[in-house]
């Protein structure tokens, strides 16, 4: 897996380095910025990118939109990408021209380094990683009168998983409950949805681009 990283922090870049290099992992250029970072994926054609949200010179969305810059040069790049904080709007448009290949973790879950590469494999691997903290928020923040208030507490529960971008097993064991379950629950979330099996789109995507954009216009 070859990887570029864009971080401004120095610290945290190369201690991210130090980290997946001692994985076994290619990291082929670390950068400071978004203009050396699109110049090393020019360079590198990495499998993977690790983002930074905010970078110079404004340190507000270059991050963002460097990686959606990176993503229309290559299409088949996986990016991951890293905020200090929860910020809704950037999460949202992150995933709005596809979630596949696609994460959005808080800085914090690099410090939990089984969960953050385990982030990384699923992103790389054309999969989708976002952070619980970010569900969590999203998720409170949703207001009445939509269509998400059709969905029962526990297919609440499930699509919050999905949106962390976890499959039918991993969202069974850490529900408790069996596959069966899980595939009745995301069946009933579809309904509700008005997502149709014949639907070209991927349905589990949908569903949760669904939640984040009528969380975003209602917040």
């Amino acid at each position: 897996m070859r990887i570029v990283i864009a971080e401004d922090d120095p610290l945290l870049r190369e201690g991210l380095a130090m980290l997946l290099r001692a994985e076994s992992l290619d990291v082929v250029a670390t950068t400071d910025g978004p203009d050396a970072f699109l110049a090393a994926v020019e360079a590198h054609d990495p499998d993977v990118a690790i983002v930074d949200v905010r970078m110079p010179p404004t340190h507000t969305d270059e991050g963002i939109k460097a990686a959606v810059e990176a993503r229309r040069r290559r299409p088949g790049l996986a990016v991951l990408v890293l905020s200090a904080y929860v910020e809704q709007a950037f999460a949202t448009d992150l995933l709005a021209g596809g979630a596949g290949r696609l994460g959005y973790l808080l800085k914090e879950r690099v410090g939990r380094v089984e969960q953050f590469l385990d982030a990384l494999h699923r992103v790389a691997g054309g999969g989708t990683a976002i952070d619980p903290d970010v569900v969590a928020q999203l998720l409170t923040r949703t207001r009445p009168d939509t269509e998400l208030e059709r969905l029962s507490p526990r297919e609440r529960d499930v699509l919050s998983l999905m949106a962390e971008g976890l499959g039918n097993t991993a969202i069974a064991e850490r529900l408790f409950v069996t596959e069966g379950a899980v595939h009745k629950h995301i069946r009933s979330i579809f309904a509700k949805l008005g997502l149709a099996p014949t639907d070209r789109a991927d349905r589990r995507v949908t569903a949760v681009l669904r939640y984040l954009e009528d969380t975003q216009r209602r917040g």
